[in-house]
């Protein structure tokens, strides 16, 4: 049976938004919302939370182990594949699973999906993302995915996708070949609007409370809003 875990990267203070890993999301720090859910995944082995600072460990539940970090990782020019190699270098797995805190409302239901994906062999890695289906631009006010001076309807543009920093699913060979979370044959689950939220800004955990306080009210006022 493959060997499947689980990490999440972070740190206990960011530049974009001081401390959000461990704030206060309806009463409850951030963190624990998406390392809740790692931790009903049954096909994972072991969850690891990648931090280099200790203070860190009275924050996570149980059932989830602390793997201290070099603080060189935590300069604001690392990048997620430095990260991903140093975690690789210490802690073997066949298959590894990716989430990270700023994703409060990713669900078991979306990770299940990305696993199984990888773990049926057809497929080498998984993520979660968002589907754009409208009408795009780049940074150079050119099209991305239509013809102008030929308008097609909205619902036949081309599908696009924004991934999300919810899951990442790989298996070690693709990182080891590629150096990339994704591989050549990746999996993509579409996730709803809320599922995708992912806290960087103030006004990201803004919009993430107002979801978490309206789960905690069974729905309240957005029982009848759809995103």
């Amino acid at each position: 049976m493959k060997k499947i875990i689980g990490f999440m990267p972070l740190k206990l203070n960011n530049k974009r938004l001081a401390h959000k890993n461990t704030r206060l999301l309806n009463n409850k720090p951030l963190l624990l919302y998406n390392l809740t859910m790692l931790l009903s995944l049954e096909k994972v082995s072991e969850i690891y939370v990648y931090c280099s600072d200790k203070n860190i460990c009275k924050f996570l539940p149980r059932g989830v182990k602390f793997l201290k970090r070099s603080k060189a990782l935590d300069k604001d020019e690392t990048n997620f594949t430095q990260l991903f190699q140093a975690f690789m270098q210490e802690i073997d797995a066949d298959i590894y699973l990716c989430s990270h805190a700023t994703a409060p409302f990713v669900s078991a239901k979306s990770a299940n999906k990305c696993l199984e994906s990888v773990m049926s062999g057809e497929f080498d890695s998984a993520f979660t993302a968002t589907r754009l289906q409208d009408f795009l631009w780049d940074k150079n006010l050119k099209p991305l995915n239509f013809d102008p001076t030929n308008l097609p309807r909205s619902q036949d543009l081309e599908v696009l996708y924004k991934e999300s920093s919810g899951i990442y699913v790989f298996e070690k060979q693709v990182f080891a070949k590629y150096h990339q979370r994704i591989g050549k044959k990746p999996y993509i689950v579409e996730i709803p609007f809320k599922e995708a939220i992912d806290i960087n800004e103030e006004s990201d955990f803004k919009l993430a409370e107002i979801f978490a306080m309206a789960e905690k009210k069974g729905g309240g006022g957005l029982k009848n809003v759809h995103f």
